[in-house]
């Protein structure tokens, strides 16, 4: 990464923190030994990393997903909007939503100990980034008006106030929402390919 003719620019989110980079190559070169796969494999490469980003890696991140859920569900009971009947339905449909993620995810394993995971990894994807973004606006439901105040000048968020602003990316990153639905549409469903104008 440090190669000549690499560029990394960190794309800073709403959060004020940077995860995700734009990576530019500009005339870099590398030696044979450093190249993953056969020259001209590099697109089936790609797909496959992602296939592994939008799928079963989703296992070690659903760590985080039930630390933040529990910290949720915690929150609700110290502000009392636990007895909500609307907010404790939606956090219930959370759990049980992050419980058919977790299967899911490990009913995935069994395509990938057959090679590298396909397009069914897609509807992980889905699944998991809009759950995320659900649990992000649920905690700021949870948080009511106080969610909308920073911590302190000019930017200091609260953890929950991260989690939605963050949570916002997980139906981008990796393959937007609309690119998982056209790829299980084709590669899953057999439907047509989108028209391309």
């Amino acid at each position: 990464m440090k190669a000549d003719g690499v560029d990394i620019r960190p794309i800073v989110q709403l959060t004020g923190t940077s995860e995700f980079n734009e990576v530019f190559f500009d005339g870099a070169r590398t030696d044979a030994a450093n190249i993953v796969g056969a020259p001209g494999d590099g697109w089936k490469i790609a797909m496959a990393t992602l296939g592994f980003e939008r799928g079963v890696a989703t296992l070690g991140q659903q760590v985080g997903f039930r630390r933040e859920l529990n910290g949720v569900v915690e929150l609700a009971r110290r502000t009392g909007a636990i007895d909500d009947p609307l907010l404790r339905d939606r956090l219930v449909r959370s759990h049980m939503g992050l419980e058919v993620m977790r299967l899911n995810a490990m009913r995935t394993m069994a395509g990938v100990a057959a090679g590298a995971p396909g397009p069914e990894s897609s509807i992980s994807k889905l699944v998991w980034g809009t759950w995320h973004r659900e649990l992000g606006e649920l905690a700021m439901d949870v948080l009511g008006t106080a969610g909308l105040v920073a911590d302190g000048e000019p930017y200091d968020l609260n953890d929950w106030q991260r989690l939605f602003l963050f949570s916002r990316s997980d139906t981008i990153y990796a393959g937007s929402n609309e690119i998982q639905r056209n790829i299980i549409a084709e590669r899953v469903l057999g439907l047509p390919r989108e028209a391309r104008g």
